[in-house]
């Protein structure tokens, strides 16, 4: 999880800690903050909510969830600190530094008509940073320094691959939100064409005055459906197989990627709305896009570094430029409706940050020359 120690054998910072630290704290404000519209002052104090009085209204999952979501943090938090703080102050560092991400997201929802503040949710938060920065602290050496992992990632990506790293397992997950088209991720006009609309106080749809008023035929939509697929995984794998060693198994962690971001789609669809509709996404364009992606992996899966970053970001602004071009799938709009939500769709705005935004991150990070340095 680490780069290389240095040639005194002293253990060295992981950046891949700090990046994921990073993503994390970033869901952590879009997840407290969203919808991010309606905001308001009510005249009263934002730390009104820091009082003795107990809440009258909660349940064991809202607490439940509040603690896991938290751990994370803590333990990033001391595993980024590492080693340069160890043990009980870098624990002590996160309990403060869980208070105030915590404190903050809490006092700025008293802005927010949608969310309410609470020091029951501020009391789980840091609880849960502070046992997570216990378990990080228990085991930052072994896995930052002895573990098999950290080995592995020596021996089968390149030196400047963590970010990187971070940035490829964030995929899976960016395939959480709903999406009108398997591995659809970066639209952005819709919530972009509702954002102008709240400001401007008027009716605007981007997709619309894109397009016109041209009518997509059935074919249409699912040849569209293929494209966005197949230039989608093909995207992320190939994003992954430039980071890797000449000697890295690229075919089967190339798989792996796309196995699990399959398994992350099928129980996200599962758990949003009901088992039934755990594969509502499986229409005939995502099968033939999804194998028209494993075919072009497995024909990239051996080429250049240099090809296979630039067909990276080919096809995923291929991708981008499909998936913010044609109108909704009506198949898919219909469904939605259909579905029954279930409790965790109060993810649903870091869900959606991730899904919206993780093909221009990906892109930014392509196009960094640290790239050229990959030479082994």
């Amino acid at each position: 999880m680490t780069e290389a120690q240095d040639e005194a054998g002293h253990p060295r910072a992981s950046p891949v800690a700090r990046a994921t630290l990073l993503a994390y704290l970033l869901l952590i404000v879009y997840a407290s903050w969203f919808p991010f519209s309606g905001w308001r002052n009510t005249g009263l104090s934002p730390f009104t909510f820091l009082n003795l009085q107990p809440q009258r209204y909660w349940t064991g999952f809202d607490v439940m969830v509040n603690i896991v979501g938290y751990m994370p943090l803590g333990a990033l938090i001391v595993l980024s600190l590492y080693p340069a703080v160890r043990g009980v102050w870098a624990v002590l560092v996160a309990g403060i530094a869980g208070i105030l991400v915590s404190g903050t997201m809490e006092t700025v929802q008293n802005y927010l008509p949608s969310r309410v503040p609470s020091n029951l949710d501020l009391l789980t938060n840091a609880g849960g940073c502070l046992a997570g920065a216990i378990i990080g602290a228990c085991f930052a050496r072994s896995l930052l320094d002895q573990s098999r992992l950290y080995r592995l990632r020596r021996r089968w990506f390149a030196a400047h691959a963590s970010q990187g790293l971070v940035l490829v397992a964030l995929w899976p997950l960016a395939q959480v939100y709903p999406q009108g088209y398997l591995f659809g991720n970066g639209q952005v006009l819709p919530l972009l064409s509702e954002w102008l609309s709240e400001w401007l106080d008027t009716d605007i749809d981007l997709v619309t005055m894109l397009r016109g008023d041209t009518i997509m035929t059935v074919e249409q939509y699912w040849l569209s459906e293929t494209i966005i697929t197949a230039c989608g995984m093909a995207g992320a794998g190939l994003a992954l197989l430039c980071l890797t060693r000449r000697g890295a198994p690229k075919l089967w962690l190339m798989l792996a990627l796309m196995a699990v971001g399959v398994v992350v789609k099928t129980l996200a669809t599962s758990l949003f709305f009901s088992p039934d509709n755990a594969l509502a996404w499986l229409t005939p364009g995502a099968e033939g896009g999804f194998l028209i992606g494993l075919i072009m992996l497995a024909g990239l899966a051996f080429a250049p570094q240099v090809a296979q970053r630039r067909l990276a970001v080919v096809t995923l602004v291929l991708s981008l430029i499909v998936v913010n071009t044609i109108p909704a799938n009506p198949y898919f709009l219909s469904t939605l409706q259909a579905w029954q939500q279930g409790k965790f769709l109060n993810f649903n705005g870091a869900a959606q940050f991730l899904g919206m935004a993780w093909p221009f991150i990906a892109l930014w990070f392509l196009l960094l020359p640290s790239h050229r340095l990959n030479r082994n």
